[in-house]
């Protein structure tokens, strides 16, 4: 055996042992990460904005910064406990606002359920699907949360929706954030949704549904990242970036 094939075989043997013990403790790696597309297809969008509505505790923002990204991001999260460690995350960086809102169809007052994990909290009820495949998403408890929309996010924060991509991680609430989106959405260069095959929660909006509307929208679907599976290891959930190639409306 040649030597370079030597250092071939001493590199993948260590690549298999790592994914052994990667997939041992439920974890994955692989080749170009999602969050370095979605950077890359900022930079050729010339996409300076982010709007990161249901935050969470920053983990987008996070991901896109380590992925590159040096544009402005306003990071939108309801819940008091995920609020607190966001908006102490975002006060490291100039370029990161954190509010603290739900974001809907129309201003007001509303209910969310809580979940254990926090990251699966919504405003819809969840469903066994969801329960099956993620046991920790149960729900413990509710907020009354203010809600805003994306128009009054865009006006309030003087955003460019040419330059914007709007992610929206709402757990089944997605397509009511897209409906307060409605003035803008015809002028927003890209959306990030978290799409779901199955039904997750009380009569959320599936895959083929957002599919449809955003294209109806002039979106095109441009990268897909895959999300929780079911037991019998069906694909329950994935994100979704859709640009808008030709430009905006």
């Amino acid at each position: 055996m040649s030597p370079t094939r030597s250092r071939h075989d001493l590199v993948e043997a260590a690549k298999l042992g790592l994914r052994r013990a990667l997939g041992k403790a439920d974890l994955s790696i692989g080749r170009d990460p999602y969050s370095h597309r979605v950077t890359r297809a900022l930079t050729h969008h010339g996409i300076d904005t982010v709007i990161d509505v249901g935050a969470n505790v920053g983990q987008y923002a996070a991901l896109l910064r380590a992925s590159g990204y040096r544009g402005h991001i306003v990071s939108v999260e309801p819940l008091d406990s995920a609020f607190a460690a966001l908006s102490a995350r975002a006060a490291k960086d100039p370029h990161w606002t954190a509010l603290q809102n739900g974001v809907g169809e129309a201003p007001g007052t509303i209910d969310i359920n809580i979940s254990a994990n926090s990251y699966s909290s919504s405003v819809l009820d969840i469903n066994d699907a969801h329960l099956d495949a993620a046991p920790d998403s149960r729900y413990v408890g509710t907020q009354q949360i203010e809600l805003t929309t994306v128009a009054h996010l865009v006006d309030q924060q003087g955003i460019d929706p040419a330059r914007c991509l709007l992610k929206v991680d709402t757990q089944g609430y997605e397509s009511q954030v897209l409906a307060g989106a409605a003035l803008v959405l015809g002028k927003i260069a890209a959306v990030q949704l978290e799409l779901s095959f199955v039904e997750l929660y009380a009569n959320q909006a599936l895959f083929d549904d957002h599919v449809a509307a955003l294209r109806g929208h002039g979106f095109e679907l441009w990268s897909l990242d895959p999300g929780i599976s079911d037991t019998d290891g069906r694909l329950l959930q994935c994100d979704g970036l859709f640009m808008r190639p030709g430009g905006t409306a």
